[in-house]
């Protein structure tokens, strides 16, 4: 039997002496044994948890059940429910879903060796009497994809077709019944067989002797040599490798082909199932002889295998008569690299034991690990790869401890060569970043892990927190103020990392280049500890003191690793000198706090400075006060505005922006919060990113039905849509279309991609570029809302504007000012500026940008409301306030009909030159009838 239990799953349960392993083994045999016992047939004290297994947890268990009186599926659901409250009562942390139970053996569901592009076949039994359904999953996930998985005899066998590394995992038959009942099996794909024969061309003199030709597979399967002279002898050492021993006589010159394949001959017919050998016969002088590497003259290059135990190549050269070894930096331990091909489809499960493989295995080899780049960058990989699997598990301390044991020895003194023989200068921040990664996954508790250069210190703070490091040579001090409520923290100290991240250019000093190499332009160095400091909650300040001990290094200066600019980065932390007793010291206290500036929802460009916070935080304050009282005021004088269907649909518009944009702004502020934890928490983020992006878009596609609809009652003068139908169209797109973007941009940013960005709590652009699900569509609206200006404009002057003096001439000038200044805020025009702050780091463009979209709100409530005449005199209606409609009626005598807008000058014209009466009347004013359109489209 099974227990699913809705809970992220802790490694820790893997392992039987763990306390939540036993915890909860305890709690679940008792529950069960005390619900089971009035059942029939039910064994007393039978019951057994096995163990626990990722799918969520799922624990499985065995009873005793007596074979002349077995219960009924009917006793096994209602005393299962039974189970589940008796569980939930004693530990209401425990979530117990509705199909929690099941009836689960482990099978053989497939007996055989899979390697990559077989087509692999599972089959499964149907015991007798259980009828129902059968149904497959992979990893808990339905086999719906019918291009990849085809069901057969009644589906009870399942192919796989052209499989992969990627499907590896839990493979399970579920026959559907009031007590589901599965047979699962966890499949393991074989890594792909790689031959290996050295080089794939190579010379020798055609004289008389013997040539040996060795092929291995890297994972010891057994090849032989299938393509041979007939003569030639063929030998197998114990690890499965086959040497052709092949016999050159004087005088045949020219090229022989010999061919190397895998022993089993379903593998033979794939691209990995063998490789090929020429041997080209040459004559001349040729002063290296091998019989394995060929012959060769002065200066001549060729590969061969590395030694025992390692994959790779050794490049050797021939000089002074014999073949030298050029370069043997391309061989890695065949532990590592086995552990590398398991890691790259690392399945929950696999984790623990993984990690722990990883952790012997460095210790065993330090010192080789120390004096090889490639090897520190394969354990980089495997590193990078368990931290990536972590983000859907709890990680225990044990697993902790193997995986910082690794990383001390990476880091240690020993490898410093070797990092900086590395030919990609990222490895050292991908290492940086696994920490960090799968440091956000701990499990909670108070416990520390030391190492020589790494110590990680996991508690859980409830005040003001002071840590100090224990590590060998760290002077290091954490101060961490007074949170608001108990929260998880963990401090990791390097005291070599800073030898090892290059010390490259900072955000505010671009001539900063790593301090070993030859070419850079500064001696900067990182003088203090890295520390990698992760906390549950939103903390303002976090403050480290540094001990100096060389005061000939200059001015220091705080940064912090920014990982989407692979650089350090000083924005938001400030160095300053510690005081003792009224004195300065030697210690050196970095006070960090980072914020969140509103060009972010465009840029894929980090810049951070202290005049966008302030301009992005007092703007988007402003505007959403200034959106909950143009929400106010909208509902105070509805009814007044909303007389024909023009006006009513531009009221509508008006509230739906006002509400979407004020709804993104509450998200952009919790967003903002968020992001002053380092990289970005994504599990916490992602929400709120999915909603920000949800109304922003919401925000857009309104916007573009308000000029649409403008469009519509200029250029479509005499025709006329209904209400509902205008409600119908406008509702469907401006909700439909950005839930519909926003679902895929979550869909097809999951897996190994990237939702959302380790810099701030909105879209990812590195990785993904998921930002792009917002920035095209925005743009593209603002062009379309551009264009509809445009032509409105067009319309209104051609209609207005003939021979007019000059006089008219100046205020048909600010007919055009004043509509652009009425319908940009509408149509969201300044957005047009996320243009700039996508191509450029200038900070002015990104100053623009905030000031103008920051506001929005509050432009909205001035042009679209505030300034709105029918708006002002229902408002003076509604709270009697004669003085204020006298005035206005005093303007509208003197300028005309909604002078607000500059649009009684058209009117005037109309009465100088009369013409166009019927066309102007029908856009600009409408029939004298309940759906009569305004003579001003700003204020219809």
């Amino acid at each position: 039997m099974s227990l699913k239990i809705n809970e992220d799953f802790y490694t820790g349960l893997t392992e039987p002496g763990d306390k939540k392993y036993i915890l909860y083994k305890t709690k679940i045999e008792s529950a069960v044994e005390a619900n089971y016992k009035n059942v029939d047939g039910f064994v007393k004290g039978t019951v057994k948890v096995t163990g626990f297994r990722p799918g969520s947890i799922i624990a499985d268990y065995t009873i005793g059940v007596a074979t002349a009186s077995s219960p009924s599926i009917d006793a096994f659901v209602a005393v299962n429910q039974q189970v589940a409250t008796t569980l939930r009562t004693g530990d209401p942390s425990f979530n117990i879903p509705a199909d929690a139970f099941s009836q689960s053996e482990e099978k053989k569901l497939s007996s055989a060796d899979w390697y990559p592009q077989q087509d692999m076949e599972l089959q499964c039994t149907r015991p007798p009497s259980f009828d129902g359904p059968m149904s497959w999953t992979v990893n808990d996930k339905p086999t719906t994809d019918t291009t990849k998985y085809i069901l057969s005899n009644n589906n009870s066998i399942l192919t796989v077709r052209n499989i992969n590394k990627f499907d590896k995992g839990r493979y399970a038959c579920i026959i559907a019944r009031a007590v589901p009942y599965i047979q699962w099996q966890d499949i393991s794909i074989k890594p792909t067989p790689v031959i290996d024969v050295g080089a794939n061309v190579r010379n020798f003199g055609c004289v008389n002797q013997n040539i040996n030709l060795t092929c291995c597979e890297q994972s010891n399967n057994p090849v032989d040599w299938t393509t041979k002279a007939p003569d030639d002898v063929v030998t197998t050492s114990v690890d499965g490798c086959a040497t052709l021993i092949h016999a050159i006589k004087t005088g045949e010159c020219g090229d022989i082909d010999f061919k190397c394949s895998l022993k089993d001959p379903a593998l033979q017919k794939f691209n990995y199932g063998s490789k090929s050998v020429t041997v080209k016969l040459k004559t001349g002088e040729l002063m290296c002889k091998n019989v394995t590497l060929g012959d060769g003259a002065n200066g001549d290059i060729t590969e061969g295998p590395c030694y025992p135990g390692m994959e790779g190549t050794i490049t050797y050269k021939c000089q002074n008569s014999k073949w030298e070894v050029e370069t043997d930096k391309n061989c890695v331990l065949k532990v590592f690299k086995d552990l590398e091909k398991k890691s790259e489809a690392l399945q929950p499960q696999d984790i623990p034991d993984v990690v722990s493989q990883l952790s012997v295995a460095t210790v065993n080899n330090n010192q080789v690990i120390t004096q090889s780049p490639v090897t520190v960058q394969t354990i980089v990989n495997i590193l990078t790869h368990v931290a990536t699997q972590s983000q859907t598990v709890v990680i225990s301390e044990p697993i902790m401890k193997n995986f910082l044991t690794t990383v001390n020895v990476l880091v240690s003194e020993e490898s410093i060569n070797s990092w900086q023989n590395l030919t990609s200068n990222d490895t050292s921040a991908t290492l940086l970043s696994a920490v960090e990664q799968i440091s956000s996954r701990l499990t909670e508790g108070n416990f520390t892990i030391s190492e020589t250069v790494v110590e990680l210190n996991r508690t859980v703070i409830t005040s003001e927190y002071i840590g100090t490091s224990s590590v060998p040579n760290s002077t290091t001090q954490i101060l961490i103020p007074q949170v608001l409520n108990p929260t998880s923290l963990t401090v990791i100290v390097f005291s070599t990392l800073k030898r090892i991240l290059p010390a490259r250019n900072t955000t505010t000093n671009n001539s900063v280049t790593t301090n070993n190499n030859s070419s850079g332009h500064s001696d900067l160095r990182i003088v203090g500890d890295v520390v990698v400091v992760k906390v549950n909650e939103t903390v303002n300040n976090i403050s480290f003191a540094h001990g100096l001990n060389n005061e000939t290094l200059g001015i220091p200066q705080c940064v912090f690793w920014n990982f989407n600019l692979s650089a350090w980065d000083s924005y938001g932390c400030e160095a300053k000198p510690y005081i003792s007793n009224g004195n300065e010291t030697d210690i050196i206290t970095c006070e960090c706090n980072h914020t969140t500036s509103f060009s972010m929802l465009m840029s894929p460009f980090s810049i951070d400075n202290i005049v966008l916070d302030y301009i992005t935080y007092i703007g988007v304050a402003v505007s959403m006060a200034s959106l909950i009282l143009c929400i106010i005021i909208e509902a105070i004088v509805w009814r007044s505005t909303t007389r024909n269907d023009t006006s009513y649909m531009r009221h509508v518009s008006i509230i739906n922006i006002a509400i979407s944009l004020l709804i993104a702004d509450v998200c952009f502020i919790i967003g903002a919060a968020i992001s002053k934890e380092q990289p970005t928490p994504a599990d916490r983020c992602s929400s709120v990113v999915f909603f920000m992006h949800f109304f922003y878009l919401v925000l857009f596609f309104w916007m573009l039905i308000s000029a649409l609809l403008l469009l519509y009652r200029t250029v479509m003068v005499l025709s006329h849509m209904s209400r509902v139908k205008m409600m119908i169209i406008a509702f469907s797109v401006s909700y439909g279309a950005p839930l519909l973007i926003s679902v895929i941009t979550v869909a097809s940013t999951a897996g190994p991609q990237v939702y959302v960005s380790k810099q701030a709590c909105w879209l990812n652009w590195t990785e993904s570029k998921a930002l792009l699900a917002f920035v095209i569509p925005a743009l593209t609206i603002v062009a379309i809302n551009l264009v509809v200006l445009i032509v409105v404009l067009f319309k209104l002057l051609r209609r207005g504007v003939g021979d007019a003096t000059q006089p008219d001439e100046k205020h048909t000038l600010m007919v055009i000012v004043r509509c652009v200044a009425f319908l940009t805020p509408i149509f969201g025009l300044t957005w047009g500026f996320g243009i700039g702050t996508m191509v450029s780091r200038e900070l002015g463009v990104h100053v623009v940008f905030a000031l103008l979209n920051s506001l929005q709100g509050f432009f909205i409530l001035v042009f679209g409301v505030l300034l709105d005449s029918k708006v002002r005199e229902a408002l003076a209606g509604t709270f009697s306030l004669r003085n204020f409609t006298s005035s206005n009626r005093t303007r509208s005598t003197s300028a005309g009909p909604s002078s607000s807008s500059g649009l009684g000058f058209f009117q005037r014209r109309r009465r100088r030159r009369h013409m166009y009466n019927v066309s102007e009347a029908s856009a600009l004013s409408g029939p004298a009838s309940p759906n009569s359109y305004s003579s001003d489209p700003m204020n219809a």
